[in-house]
């Protein structure tokens, strides 16, 4: 499964917000620096989907704010 997610770094909560276009925006609590907003982004996907970090991975826009997110489903 592969999904757009949007994210926004620094957000004083943590939040999914789901759009009507089956896109995602994710504000996460994390600094875009290091790839800590990544790391963040990776552990809420992990739990929102029930899978191991393992199975996500950023496909495209590691260092942009729009990113493809691929999930491996069993």
């Amino acid at each position: 499964m592969q999904k757009i997610i949007k994210v926004k770094p620094n957000s004083k909560e943590q939040q999914i917000i789901e759009e009507k276009d089956g896109s995602l925006t994710i504000r996460l609590k994390s600094p875009p620096v290091d790839g800590k907003a990544n790391q963040e982004l990776i552990k809420v996907l992990s739990k929102k989907y029930h899978v191991p970090k393992s199975y996500i991975r950023i496909k495209s826009g590691a260092s942009s704010r729009q990113k493809l997110i691929e999930i491996e489903t069993d």
